[in-house]
């Protein structure tokens, strides 16, 4: 794959990076608005160009092989530059705002919210600004009540009245179980280990156990807790097992060497990360803000998750407002 490449168009090269997301061509023709017939020869164009295939189009979902993988990575950076040079041409003006309340989860304290916070204070010039990090159920709570504008967290039930909602990311659950513990008698094979619950004020601890009551799992409420942290390290130590999610299991850091993450034995679902904006806050601003966000997640979040759990391909993935 050495030189330059000719015959490769930009298109082609979202195709392939959308067939990498999706698995299937049917997915990724309705991604990008094109017939599958349209994404078939954009394919066969690129694979001609590279000179290899690059897409095991034998299996369902379609894999790519290695050679695809390792092409990923640099299409992926390449059409990260374009995009963020394409937004750049639109810069993000606050220069005329005067307040901007705004919340963000706590599960980007670390890594989102810095970086966001600076690219927003970049344009201000004499906005008074607020920032609350804080769980979804409470951010959610405080844009109902109008004391924020702004607000990135998971959703909930019902989304608050009158809210504008730009996707960010779907973050599916998953189970995170200490290293090396078999699974091979599903839940049940993990009797011997506690379950950890989430607070049930928070989004993800309604939503696990309303999977749970589907599936008939009745487990002993013996550990609740509202730390991320401390969750990651009861497993890794191998004393206790859980049900997270991608985006949360990434934040144990340090603790991930001593944590497998393992499919749910069960249908499961996601929890959906979004910008919540109040009514008065619908034109370009929050789309901006979410396209920046998107951008900062796909950096720290989801390029990495994928390099860890392959298996997640086409399911933690970034949204967008199409």
């Amino acid at each position: 794959m050495g030189g330059v490449l000719k015959g490769v168009s930009i298109r082609g090269l979202e195709v392939f990076e959308a067939l990498a997301q999706t698995g299937s061509v049917g997915e990724a023709a309705r991604r990008l608005g094109m017939s599958a017939p349209a994404v078939s020869q954009q394919l066969k164009n690129l694979n001609t160009a590279v000179g290899i295939p690059l897409v095991d189009q034998g299996r369902r979902p379609m894999t790519l092989t290695p050679g695809g993988r390792q092409f990923l990575r640099h299409v992926e950076a390449a059409l990260g530059a374009l995009r963020t040079g394409q937004r750049d041409l639109t810069t993000l003006d606050l220069s005329d705002v005067s307040s901007l309340r705004m919340g963000i989860i706590e599960d980007f304290e670390n890594e989102v919210t810095p970086t966001l916070t600076a690219r927003l204070a970049e344009t201000m010039q004499s906005c008074v600004f607020l920032l609350n990090t804080g769980a979804s159920h409470t951010l959610l709570n405080r844009v109902t009540r109008n004391e924020l504008d702004l607000a990135i967290c998971a959703e909930g039930r019902e989304n608050p009245p009158g809210a504008v909602i730009h996707p960010l990311l779907d973050d599916p659950y998953i189970l995170a179980i200490p290293k090396g513990t078999s699974l091979a008698n599903g839940l049940e094979g993990l009797s011997h280990l506690r379950f950890l619950r989430r607070d049930q004020a928070q989004v993800m601890g309604r939503q696990i156990e309303e999977m749970l009551q589907r599936q008939g799992q009745t487990i002993p409420n013996r550990f609740e807790l509202d730390s991320n942290q401390s969750i990651s390290a009861l497993v890794a130590g191998g004393h206790a097992w859980t049900i997270t999610t991608p985006l949360s299991l990434l934040r144990g850091g340090r603790f991930l060497d001593g944590i497998d993450a393992r499919p749910l034995p069960f249908a499961g679902t996601s929890r959906r990360i979004s910008l919540c904006a109040t009514g008065d806050w619908s034109g370009d601003i929050p789309r901006q803000i979410a396209a920046i966000a998107r951008d900062l997640i796909e950096q720290h979040f989801t390029d990495r998750g994928l390099d860890l759990m392959p298996w997640l391909q086409g399911e933690f993935r970034i949204l967008s407002d199409d």
